[in-house]
């Protein structure tokens, strides 16, 4: 398995599976003298932690990490960066049962075709918990982000068909309304409406899909590189390396389909003696590069595959089975609200790494 590597510049390898002993991240390319403490990657992984409330998987994580290296007296070094962290609460015993079902919707069938082996407790390297080394890292990319004052949010803004319209203009305000929702959602009729709905479908055994949106804002001009590196490239495939991903957008995206040029192009204006658009329907980038305007897209995410409903299936063998969740299997109902703090971490690693590669540009 030899693609566990994001980023040019700022590079991460994240390590372990849902199940191991451990799991974890090493950072490559990090400059030297950047402030940064355990309790900030703790204070970001907080956010990412399940067992909160009834709308996450009752998995009880701490998720301290401990940096290993590349630290010193406060300040990055330089040198290589490994954070670990521990795993603590994994179950095995209720996965052996199922070890040779293929489980709808899962890496099961498509693991065990490629490798020849699948380490099935929890999906092991395929399971979501693989995303705390990403936001472990992400916590030090934000560091490096504040410093050239880039500023980061996410937020889900829709579940099923129910999407969130009444959202905060200010960046604070959006930001703020957002960590006070248990869902991470800036909407508070949306919120209860999203609540409602997924405390149906667990109760009925089920699961739904979701939207988080992604901004940025403060970007400079020029950050993406023509041809294979362009910025809105190098997101996408960021936020579709995300396990449950199945769709992507920037700016206006699937919709500029419907649009027409006079309408979807952004008119160049002057204000505050700078050239910006007059609109962001291009969210934020042309041709591969910022622009300067607000970042902004959206990742969607599919229903979570594990639910209680009984599903047809196959065996190891080729033979038909029922699959069946074992008794104690804990599940996010919707992977998309753990999946916000998440998304904001890869948008934060893609836009350090984006900066760090302009630099070399031009004197």
């Amino acid at each position: 398995m030899a693609t566990n590597s994001f980023g040019n510049i700022f590079r991460i390898t994240t390590w372990g599976e849902s199940h191991g002993k451990a799991i974890g991240v090493v950072i490559d390319g990090c400059p030297a003298g950047l402030a940064i403490s355990e309790e900030d990657i703790n204070q970001a992984l907080a956010r990412r932690a399940p067992g909160k409330n009834p709308y996450t998987t009752p998995r009880q994580e701490s998720d301290h990490a401990e940096i290993y290296s590349g630290i010193f007296e406060g300040k990055t070094t330089g040198a290589p960066i490994s954070i670990v962290v521990m795993n603590k609460d994994a179950d095995s015993s209720q996965y052996t049962d199922i070890k040779n079902l293929l489980r709808p919707g899962h890496a099961h069938f498509t693991y065990l075709e490629k490798y020849g082996i699948f380490d099935y407790r929890g999906g092991g390297r395929a399971s979501a918990r693989e995303t705390v080394g990403r936001v472990a890292a992400a916590a030090v990319a934000s560091k490096l982000l504040e410093h050239f004052n880039i500023k980061t949010h996410a937020y889900l803004s829709a579940v099923s068909s129910i999407q969130a319209t009444y959202l905060p203009d200010n960046f604070t305000q959006l930001k703020t309304a957002t960590l006070n929702s248990p869902i991470f959602c800036p909407d508070a009729h949306a919120e209860q409406l999203i609540c409602e709905q997924i405390a149906l479908a667990k109760s009925q055994g089920d699961s739904l899909g979701g939207v988080v949106t992604f901004i940025a804002e403060n970007m400079p001009v020029g950050l993406g590189d023509p041809i294979y590196e362009k910025l809105e490239a190098n997101l996408a495939k960021a936020m579709l390396s995300l396990p449950a991903t199945k769709g992507f957008e920037i700016g206006e995206g699937f919709n500029a389909a419907v649009m027409s040029g006079s309408t979807h192009n952004d008119a160049f204006i002057k204000q505050d003696n700078k050239t910006q658009t007059a609109t962001n329907h291009a969210g934020g980038i042309l041709a591969g590069i910022s622009t300067g305007m607000p970042l902004s897209g959206r990742v969607a995410f599919k229903p979570t595959s594990s639910i209680k409903k009984p599903q047809p299936t196959l065996d190891t063998t080729g033979t038909a089975q029922v699959f069946n969740l074992p008794e104690g299997s804990r599940h996010d109902p919707c992977v998309a609200i753990r999946a916000v703090p998440i998304v904001e971490a890869m948008l934060q690693l893609v836009i350090a790494d984006a900066y760090l590669l302009n630099r070399c540009v031009k004197l």
